[in-house]
């Protein structure tokens, strides 16, 4: 069975009857049932029967049901409802609008809106850079897609979309203080939605692409860094290589390997998978090995995807042209973000001492990190119940952070090394070990570090607009 997880969380009202030990007698069935018992509630309390809310983790459907026919098991138990908090937190959406100025009367209203709004417009008509001091512009994301890459779900389409969307928009206030807005797109034409973002781009400071299929994602980003003055970043992109080149840094301080004298081995050669192979490169990593389900990208083929054909030039001198279990023999690091039960322990085995493996792919990874660990010294997943979680919310807030700081048009290689370098920053030499790579997702110094850092960057590179004048209604 799998393990039970929080986002299966239930609340199952039992009706039981009274007597000391029925709280004890529901937890022990429930616990048997393989259920992580999280709280037991009395709600009501009757002279012959009680009411109790016993909240669970569960790890699916099925297994919610087992839990149900286990406490209804013990005699004179009824389950009367089951609750799935996850659906509960979503009831409504998870994210609102809330003004920033007080409206209590007509003073303030004719202020913040008409007829005194009107001085306002005319003010950013004049001179339209105001607008990003004047509006919510400068403090702003549109988080768009076309819902055809949705986490390992596929294409469900821009309404399903929509809960991750407003997920990501959650987590880009809570942990920079971003507002951000889903844009969930019913279309899956490239060129419609580059004419939709580019239309509605006055509005926002920057753009977030998600979850949007390979590859025509590249594609629109391209588009619309060339034809926007705000910066536009594709975070399963450029998110999960920040923070993967953050990890790699720390990585290596353990084992104690330079980048430049390391073999890599990257499963997966999609929007992720590139994007790290062009950190990786920038970084001084030269001896690289891209792995897709075909076997290696190499030289030898000619790739009709340009994007693979960019791999195939910059990476692999050696020309190896085997599968992917065969490329793992005498590397040194591992970095999948494909998919999952790729590898196995043997697999592990046969890399170089002092091995790291990065296995990303979720739910499932690409192998399995008790087994890897067996071999590997260090080991990192994209899951929160593993060691080394590489999650995307340590870059992107923060990144978002600094580029509305700064005002940023672009974004460049050297922001996204800056925003790894001050991730991996924020573990400390004494902290650091093969367990502890990277910062808790919690970490409260880990977005403004890298905000600072972006921030600097970008005006060391001068990827900033213009100072907005300051105008006499200033």
């Amino acid at each position: 069975m799998a393990t039970p997880s929080p986002g299966y969380s239930m609340i199952l009202r039992v009706q039981a009857p009274a007597g000391l030990t029925v709280t004890s007698e529901l937890a022990v069935a429930a616990a048997t049932a393989g259920a992580a018992v999280t709280a037991l509630d009395i709600v009501e309390s009757h002279a012959e029967h009680v009411v109790v809310d016993v909240s669970c983790n569960v790890s699916d459907a099925s297994h919610r049901d087992e839990v149900r026919d286990a406490l209804e098991a013990i005699e004179g138990v009824q389950v009367r409802k089951i609750s799935d908090r996850t659906f509960l937190i979503h009831l409504g959406g998870k994210i609102e609008v809330t003004p920033r100025v007080s409206l209590r009367n007509r003073d303030d209203l004719s202020r913040a809106y008409t007829p005194g709004v009107a001085r306002v417009c005319t003010a950013i008509a004049e001179n339209p850079a105001d607008a990003r001091r004047l509006t919510i512009k400068r403090n702003t994301v549109a988080v768009v897609t076309d819902g055809t890459a949705v986490l390992g779900l596929g294409d469900i389409g821009p309404a399903a979309a929509l809960p991750v969307m407003e997920g990501k928009a959650a987590l880009f206030k809570a942990f920079g203080d971003v507002d951000a807005w889903p844009v969930c797109l019913d279309t899956k034409d490239t060129d419609e939605i580059v004419r939709i973002v580019k239309a509605m781009a006055p509005v926002y400071g920057g753009v977030n692409l998600e979850d949007i299929a390979a590859p025509r994602c590249f594609e629109i980003e391209a588009r619309l860094r060339e034809e926007l003055d705000i910066p536009v970043f594709h975070d399963d992109q450029h998110g999960t290589a920040i923070v993967a080149l953050a990890a790699l840094y720390n990585a290596l301080k353990v084992v104690d390997k330079r980048i430049e004298d390391i073999r890599i081995v990257v499963s997966g050669v999609g929007a992720a998978g590139h994007a790290i192979i062009q950190l990786l490169t920038a970084n001084g990593a030269g001896d690289i090995v891209a792995c897709s389900r075909n076997g290696a990208i190499h030289r030898g083929e000619n790739y009709r995807d340009q994007h693979r054909q960019w791999i195939a030039q910059h990476t692999n001198e050696q020309g190896f042209s085997g599968s992917l279990k065969e490329a793992m023999v005498g590397a040194d690091v591992f970095i999948g973000v494909s998919a999952p039960n790729l590898l196995d322990e043997a697999d592990i085995a046969a890399m170089n001492d002092r091995a790291v493996v990065f296995a990303m792919a979720n739910p499932d990874p690409e192998v399995d990190p008790g087994a890897a660990a067996e071999h590997a010294e260090v080991v990192a997943t994209g899951r929160s119940d593993f060691p080394n979680q590489i999650n995307n919310v340590l870059a992107f807030p923060g990144l978002f952070r600094g580029l509305l700081d700064a005002g940023a048009t672009d974004i460049t290689t050297e922001m996204l090394v800056a925003a790894a370098r001050a991730i991996a920053g924020c573990v400390g030499d004494d902290e650091l070990n093969a367990s502890y790579i990277v910062p808790s997702v919690f970490d409260p110094a880990v977005a403004p570090a890298v905000a600072a850092s972006v921030r600097a960057s970008a005006e060391a590179v001068g990827a900033v607009a213009e100072p907005v004048a300051e105008a006499a209604h200033a």
